[in-house]
């Protein structure tokens, strides 16, 4: 197990972690979270050994292997399969001395080594690594291009995918989602479940996180302090203690009243879809989770649109595209005030296509697309980071905005987005992503739009900005369409979801829950047509019953097993839901119910096994069907 005990950490003579101690376990996932600048990243520098203690004890099992995401790729003319597999150093140098050893002509070591090679997998190594390329959305064909001949983003996940493929004890991972979509977000947790080792992670997705990990080790005023559970756990047990130790209960039940204000308003819709059902209970949990933001240092509202018209956009039968090759096709929808909508679909599926249509960086091809007079649009991407003056100061950027607000007016509002002091004087170049894409916020908010364009605007945001844009949404009363990786953000703000796939934008019927198996239907029925043969030999009637019926014959036992298993998931996802429930209850952390607690969270952790155990049985005894399926055909 890795030990911190009374651990000082001085990193460019500010004191980082001091008298700091916490134990991680084999094994065991960890979320590790604070403020940005406490020293996570730090700390990682510390376990991957490139940084030493000021002073006290770090204990790290020798032998241990570990495993981290690069942040810089090279520009390489090596393919993209290739450059994944060069992150196993010890198979590269294991390679080399085999060729170097067939040069030789060396029959012992040549033998030698070709045991070495099979035993850590090393025949295998292909093949997982493009699993893993695939599974972070790299085509086979996009798997044989060169390095350099992708984008920034794309690198990244190169450099996650050499980490993931590395035998590894220990897997340190900063912020993995930053880069990915949806889809891909939703492969990486389900690897990262399975994963046999240490996990450690940073992260700012809470969805993410909850999903993943077991623990969270807190850095707060240079400590480290361990909460069991989840990040939603830690949010409502930190929550209670701050209650109880602090005076800022007045202000958490102030952040409690608006979030339960939403969901009355909300809750005359919730009867009528199931949506809305889904959306109601996202909105319950938020309110449940809001105490905890009390201390939020960025506080967003949007400012009340000059106008809106109905509806702010028509389209109808809307082709849009680049140059010649259209994009999606016959699109149909009205935007009117209140819309709240999410995009959902692959990677390269369109979403952003759609929104650069609306925002007016693309124009219709075809068809009928009639924005209201009184339109005005508050666009989010990421490319507009770049668009900043990087000499001028967060101050500057709004004063060419608000030419009549006198400076400490235009100062009181930067400091809401985190730009207070001095901060909202200096230079833009040397501010982080999150930093920019605060700025970035900070000026389409003072601009009140009445429609709202966000195309992931949760990358390098930290957990605190990210609720206080949740909390600002909830009182927007424009229109938004909104495409992100955020579940949590797309749960609270959205209330309807437009399904984007295979050139058309259509209403999606569901929750993300629906789409995530969606998805896998969609994995399902690709890999079943890939291995179907081309050319079928032609059987008679009866022939073709026969098989049918053996066919059958041979399913029918695994069918009626995945039924069973299905039918105990769900017994086992309503005895979790009713635990969930029980330990919502403040007074459950009190002393005199710790044995309760004690075995409510045991009970946890062995139906959330039990859970998983049983879906990994579904997936093998699927792939049995499919299996057989396929061999009939």
């Amino acid at each position: 197990m890795i030990t911190l005990n009374q651990a000082q950490l001085i990193r460019g003579g500010r004191v980082l972690l001091n008298h700091a101690s916490f134990t991680i376990y084999p094994g065991h996932k960890v979320g590790l979270v604070g403020a940005n600048g406490c020293g996570k990243s730090s700390l990682f520098a510390l376990l991957k050994g490139e940084i030493q203690l000021d002073s006290g004890d770090c204990d790290f099992p020798k032998g241990w292997q570990v495993a981290s995401v690069a942040q810089e790729t090279p520009a390489l003319s090596r393919s993209a399969i290739d450059y994944v597999i060069d992150g196993d150093i010890e198979y590269r140098t294991l390679q080399q001395q085999l060729s170097d050893a067939e040069l030789a002509g060396n029959g012992e070591a040549i033998a030698l080594l070709h045991g070495q090679l099979d035993a850590i997998g090393g025949y295998a190594i292909n093949a997982r690594a493009a699993e893993l390329l695939a599974g972070l959305g790299f085509s086979e064909a996009m798997q044989q291009q060169s390095v350099k001949s992708f984008s920034g983003g794309w690198r990244m996940r190169l450099n996650l995918a050499q980490a993931l493929l590395c035998r590894s004890d220990l897997l340190l991972l900063d912020e993995p989602t930053n880069h990915l979509d949806l889809d891909t977000l939703f492969w990486l947790e389900g690897w990262l479940k399975q994963y046999q080792g240490t996990l450690v992670l940073i992260s700012h997705d809470r969805d993410f996180l909850d999903n993943v990990i077991g623990e969270i080790i807190h850095i707060e005023n240079n400590e480290c302090v361990s909460y069991q559970g989840n990040y939603s756990r830690f949010e409502r047990t930190r929550a209670e203690r701050k209650a109880q130790q602090t005076s800022q209960f007045e202000k958490q039940q102030k952040q409690k009243a608006h979030m339960q204000a939403y969901v009355d308003r909300f809750r005359y819709k919730a009867s009528k879809a199931r949506q809305a059902q889904s959306r109601l209970k996202a909105l319950e949990k938020m309110a449940e989770l809001a105490p905890a933001q009390a201390d939020n240092p960025f506080k967003m509202r949007f400012l009340k649109p000059a106008a809106l018209p109905t509806p702010l956009v028509k389209m109808d039968q809307v082709q849009v595209g680049y140059g010649d090759t259209p994009i999606l096709d016959k699109v149909q929808l009205n935007l009117v005030a209140g819309a709240r909508i999410g995009l959902l679909g692959r990677n390269g599926a369109g979403k952003s296509t759609l929104i650069k249509l609306l925002s007016g960086e693309l124009h219709p091809m075809q068809g009928e697309f009639e924005p209201s007079q009184g339109l005005s649009i508050g666009y989010f991407a990421q490319h507009q980071l770049e668009l900043l003056s990087l000499q001028d100061s967060p101050l500057t950027h709004l004063q060419r905005l608000a030419e009549n607000q006198t400076e400490q007016e235009l100062r009181d509002y930067l400091g809401g987005f985190g730009f207070s002091g001095d901060k909202a004087l200096q230079a833009v170049a040397p501010f982080s992503g999150g930093e920019k894409a605060r700025l970035v916020l900070a000026l389409l908010v003072w601009q009140k739009p009445n429609l709202l364009l966000l195309d992931e605007p949760t990358n390098h945001l930290d957990l605190d900005m990210r609720s206080a844009l949740t909390m600002a949404l909830q009182d927007f009363d424009g229109a938004m369409i909104i495409v992100s990786h955020d579940r949590h953000l797309l749960k609270v703000s959205c209330s309807d979801y437009y399904l984007v796939d295979q050139g058309q934008v259509q209403p999606f019927n569901g929750d993300l829950d629906d789409y995530h198996q969606w998805l896998l239907n969609q994995s399902r029925e690709l890999a079943s047509n890939a291995r179907a043969q081309s050319d079928k030999p032609s059987v008679d009637r009866k022939a073709q019953k026969r098989q049918q019926a053996q066919l059958r014959q041979k399913l029918s036992p695994l069918t009626q097993k995945a039924k069973k298993l299905e039918t105990h998931q769900a017994q086992l996802q309503t005895k979790l839901a009713d635990i969930e429930q029980q330990l919502s209850d403040s007074e459950l952390y009190s002393a005199a119910n710790k044995s309760k607690l004690t075995e409510l969270l045991k009970q946890q952790g062995e139906f959330k096994l039990a859970l998983e155990e049983s879906e990994l049985e579904w997936f093998d005894i699927q792939e049995q069907i499919e299996e057989i399926q396929s061999a009939a055909d």
